[in-house]
Parts: C-alpha cells; structure tokens; sequence
C-alpha cells in the first residue's frame, strides 16, 4: 500500500475568502449529514463548524471554503443549500467574509460559573466585567443543569489572575460562585485532591461527635467555632478541646462512626475522580479513630490526622504525635503531592475553615467549600453550595459524563 508523504499545512491567509453556512431549526437525526452531504457536492473545503442544540432547536454554523468555478458555482451552491434547507423545514443564512475566526488573544481561562438558580441578571453581570477587563467570551458550555445550573466560559483577553480577582467579587455580588482556571494541558492531567474532613468530606464536627457522648457537646462547639474563624490558634483549641475529653470510653469510636454523615455529592466526587485516574487524600485536625474508617469505606489513597490517645481503653485527654494544624495541612498536602508524583501546580485542595487556608493556598486550585467568610475571601475559589461533587465542575467534567459512567458501572444514584 502505496502511503502519501505529509505535507506541511500552512496556515489560511487572513484574506482569504470563506463562506459562512448557517442553519438552524427544529432538531432531528440526518441534519449534518445532510448539509455536508449537500456541501460535499461543491467540492469545497471545511475549515471549521460547530453545532448547538436547545431546548430541541438546532444551530450548526460551517465554515467553508468557496467552492471551485466563481460565482456561477457559488451561487449554485447557495441555491442547493437554501432548497435543501426548506425541503427540510429549515432556515438557512449563508454570509461571504474572508479569513477564519481571529487568533484567541493571549491570557486564556475557563471559568465555570455555577448558580442555584442562574439568573440572566447575574450572567450579564460577570460578562460585563469580562468585557470591562477587556477579555473576550469565546464559547460556552453547559456543564450541569441540576442540582446547580453550570456553565464553562472559555475566556481570552486577560490574565487569569486579574480575571479570578474581579470575577469573585461580581460573583459575591449576585450570588453565584465562579471559578477562574487557567487554559493548558495541566488542566487535563491526572491530579492529586486533597480535601478536609469536617464540614467538607463530613457534614459534622468529629470532636463534637464525641463530645456529646463526654456530656460537653456545647463547650467544645463554642471553641471549634472560635478556631474555625481564625480566633484561635488551632493547636491549643485542639489541646483544649481534647482535654475535655479525658476518661470517655474509647469503645465510643464505634458509635461515632454510624453518626458520621458525608456530604451530598462526596461519595460521586471520589468515584469519579478515581474512575479518571485521580488519586484522592483527605488531611484533617480531627482524629485518626473517624479518618481510617473513612479511608476504607470510600477507598483513598491518602489520609492525615490527629490521634486521640488511649490508656486502658480510655481517652486520656490528650493527642499523640505531629498535629495536623493550618500549617501541617499545607505539609501533609506537599507530602502527598510528593508520594502521587504530582506537582503542587496539578493539586487541588478542597475545605471550609481558617486552617485550611495554608492547605489552599499551595495547591494548583484551592476550592473554599462552604467556607466561613475569611476562607471565601483569600481562596481562589468558593462553592456554596451543598453538593460537594459541584467541584468537578470546576475540573470541566460534566453532569451528564459522571451519569453515564454510573450507569456503565452500575453505580445506584447517591
């Protein structure tokens, strides 16, 4: 078999003339092929189309050289395709012009915007201000429609750093969440996610799990809550709050573990993501006793915590070992980073409180996840909303891939 040799492909000249194909109508199999059908009988070249579908209303714009013989075949092939189009019960617009789209400008993002509902006042807001930085929307795509309507905005035009800064406050304002990540292949590479535990992974405290059995639920709740603002140092309100666990029967741990509640979305985030490839770590001030169970309930591949120590099968009031604070958070993730052979550029650090901040700040993506006020502030990113599994969104995968992989897999709707 005789293979012909690759030439070089130049690229168009910008003054070179194209014709512009648009159709649109009601959806229904065969229109493609049978507008390229109907094209094909030209002779001309594709150099571009895409095609959309709405609410059963289809929009499919070619992109065409003319076709060979001047205007008499131009004008030909007009004819042909507005005939075919009306055989069709359809609408054709076909427009001269010259050259393909512009080059994308330099500074390129995705950013998903994501809201419950998502308001056309909210999206001619973010707009206006990508348009104010001087950024240019190039296309867009719907990621998600429930539990939260998700869009992906491919950006140009402005940096991604200066787009993320301005877009969040817009975002604050019109109460929806938005997220800037640069363009490029690291998006695409398999990653490291690392997330908190309590109130991000878990609905609950885990102290606080304890704690009630210790009959001092509400005198660990007000110092959990101090610490979480960035009130308090988070080693001696750890220090504080296990003392005031000393003597609980360390059989508890048993109990507490039928009380530990996930967060909707966490058992769809994790399968997803290690159906992908993604490896998935979990680093938490709360306590080793909760994190092993849920390392082998969901299957991850890291887990750092504190441990509660244990004499004569009592708690002693005390926690052994290095303590995972603000700072060890942000250890623990390099220390896993490290173990994955992943970059911290490829790394995304997920969680809700101020010692968290370290932990997000060092990863590729930090994402505030229903976040106390000083977290949504200095985070990149911020969801508040109560599905945690909204974050591969942010990853660009969409509602519809992570449903048919559960239903190739047989997985039952969480």
């Amino acid at each position: 078999m005789n293979t012909p040799s690759a030439q070089p492909t130049q690229p168009r000249s910008d003054d070179e003339r194209t014709l512009l194909v648009k159709v649109f109508g009601k959806d229904r199999p065969g229109i493609t092929t049978g507008l390229f059908a109907t094209l094909g009988d030209f002779g001309v070249e594709v150099i571009d189309f895409e095609q959309v579908v709405t609410r059963g209303r289809i929009t499919l714009c070619a992109l065409v050289t003319p076709p060979a013989g001047g205007p008499g075949a131009e004008g030909a092939l007009r004819a042909t395709v507005h005939q075919w189009t009306e055989d069709h019960k359809l609408q054709a617009e076909i427009i001269s012009g010259t050259g393909d789209n512009r080059p994308r400008a330099e500074g390129r993002s995705h950013v998903t915007v994501l809201g419950n509902p998502l308001t056309a006042t909210s999206v001619s807001a973010l707009s206006a201000r990508i348009t104010e930085l001087g950024g240019n929307i190039d296309r867009v795509f719907r990621l998600a429609k429930y539990p939260v309507t998700a869009v992906e905005l491919a950006v140009s035009g402005v940096a991604p750093e200066r787009l993320r800064g301005a877009l969040a406050m817009e975002a604050a304002a019109q109460r929806v969440d938005v997220a800037v990540v640069a363009a490029g292949l690291e998006r695409r590479a398999k990653r490291l996610v690392v997330m908190d535990v309590d109130s991000t992974l878990i609905q609950d405290e885990v102290i606080e799990l304890f704690a009630a059995h210790a009959g001092c639920e509400a005198e660990v709740a007000e110092v959990t809550a101090a610490a979480m603002r960035g009130e308090l140092d988070f080693a001696e309100s750890l220090r504080a709050r296990v003392a005031l666990l000393a003597g609980l029967d360390a059989g508890v741990v048993e109990k507490v573990h039928t009380e530990v509640r996930l967060t909707p979305g966490a058992r769809t985030l994790i399968r997803t993501l290690q159906r992908l490839g993604y490896q998935v770590g979990i680093v938490s001030g709360g306590f080793t006793q909760v994190t092993d169970h849920l390392v082998e309930l969901l299957g991850l591949d890291y887990a750092a915590a504190n441990t509660l120590e244990v004499v004569d099968g009592r708690f002693t009031g005390k926690v052994t070992g290095e303590i995972v604070d603000r700072a060890g958070k942000a250890r623990w993730l390099t220390r896993f980073a490290e173990q994955a052979k992943v970059p911290l550029a490829q790394t995304v650090a997920i969680g809700d409180g101020a010692n968290d901040l370290d932990m997000l700040n060092a990863a590729g993506i930090g994402v505030a996840f229903n976040a106390k006020p000083v977290v949504r502030e200095a985070a990149d990113t911020a969801l508040n909303v109560p599905f945690l599994d909204t974050v591969l969104y942010l990853l660009g995968i969409t509602r519809e891939e992570v449903e048919t992989a559960d239903e190739l897999h047989g997985t039952p709707a969480e």
